[in-house]
């Protein structure tokens, strides 16, 4: 292990790595999270992870670095940006029912290998200054509180729609982190700049957001299109609209994302045509198709059944085109329960003279500006 001077010293020159690996922000934290393990505790007592069973698998690990990689005395905390330049505005689409919703974050390849090798890189160049020294690799692979430990590495605040917000970079980032037993200086936390603005609670679609800082993951879209593995409650489908995979309208209605920097890592830039594709287009995809348009992508862990599922809420959602009611139809044999019960439901809604909420209004949104006192300088 190096010397507490030494660990000083090279903080700068570890800074410096990561931007030329392509990390747009690095700071340190201590593995302290006795606050954020009380929240988690009383979230998961809730119920609120819904299916999610391995939130609750770990226990108190998942905030205690310490127990997770023993020795772990400092946590290096990056943050990557991964919005694409030059996208249509999310309200666009979502106006759209024809196309496809897709989280931005999704719309490249899937950024676990692209974060961890970098990462892995980041560790070696320290090594090779300092010496041999422990430590782990962590990209959302493991119990690990990454958004409280990005904040008590100074790279943002919590905001009351969960997300890790950083005044000049929003929250469009991924995050990633090196357990290690470096002591390094630990980095100024920064201020909470939410203020009275509750723009994400109120466009929530499906009212998850049940209030600041407060997310009822069985309610949330992304959880509901991403991680649940059954049937989508029926009350909670019109409200998804053409969302398919993930959701952000929380992050696109938040002022800070005003400042939101673009992406230059080509791997995050969109493949197959995914930020404009049509919702019959994709209904369309074979599993062989869905599987090769996937490769290297996050989407591709969803499953073609899931990916079905989806699409035919969306398309339940949509106007009742005879393409829909056609590429519908032709999934009512599909061999999934799953697929075939919501095709039923979206060809309810789509034929049926009753279905007078088959097409919800859309809203449009603007991002309100920050109190001029907390806008970036």
């Amino acid at each position: 292990m190096v010397r507490t001077h030494d660990s000083r010293e090279i903080l700068p020159v570890i800074r410096e790595w990561a931007g030329e690996l392509g990390f747009d922000e690095l700071g340190v934290a201590r593995p302290a999270l006795a606050r954020d393990e009380q929240h988690l505790l009383r979230w998961l007592q809730d119920g609120r992870h819904g299916t999610m069973r391995w939130m609750a698998r770990h226990g108190v690990k998942r905030a205690r670095p310490e127990r997770l990689v023993p020795g772990t005395i400092r946590v290096i905390s990056v943050r990557m940006d991964y919005r694409p330049p030059d996208l249509e505005a999310d309200d666009a689409i979502l106006a759209d029912r024809r196309r496809a919703f897709i989280a931005r974050y999704a719309l490249g390849r899937d950024y676990h290998k692209l974060m961890r090798k970098r990462l892995q890189a980041l560790a070696q160049r320290i090594e090779s200054s300092v010496g041999a020294f422990g430590y782990r690799v962590f990209v959302d692979s493991a119990p690990v509180l990454e958004k409280a430990l990005g904040r008590d590495a100074g790279l943002g605040w919590i905001g009351k729609n969960t997300l890790l917000l950083n005044r000049h970079a929003g929250s469009y980032f991924f995050l990633g982190e090196i357990f290690t037993d470096l002591p390094l200086p630990t980095s100024d936390p920064v201020a909470d700049l939410c203020g009275s603005c509750r723009a994400c609670i109120d466009v929530c679609p499906t009212g998850a957001i049940t209030g600041p800082g407060q997310l009822d993951a069985r309610r949330c879209v992304s959880y509901l299109t991403i991680e649940h593995e059954g049937s989508i409650p029926e009350e909670l489908r019109p409200a998804i609209g053409n969302r398919v995979f993930g959701c952000d309208d929380c992050q696109a209605v938040c002022p800070w994302n005003r400042y939101a920097q673009p992406t230059d890592e080509a791997d995050f830039h969109p493949r197959h045509g995914l930020e404009s594709a049509s919702l019959v287009e994709l209904f369309r995809w074979d599993e062989t198709t869905f599987l090769k348009r996937t490769e290297g992508s996050a989407i591709r862990r969803l499953g073609h059944e899931r990916w079905l599922r989806n699409l035919a809420v969306a398309l339940g959602n949509g106007p009742a085109d005879p393409a829909a009611i056609e590429a519908l139809r032709e999934r009512l044999d599909h061999p999934s329960a799953l697929v075939t019960e919501h095709v039923q439901w979206a060809l309810t809604r789509l034929v049926s003279p009753a279905s007078g909420d088959s097409v919800q209004s859309t809203r449009r949104w603007s991002h309100p500006a920050p109190p001029a006192q907390d806008r970036p300088r």
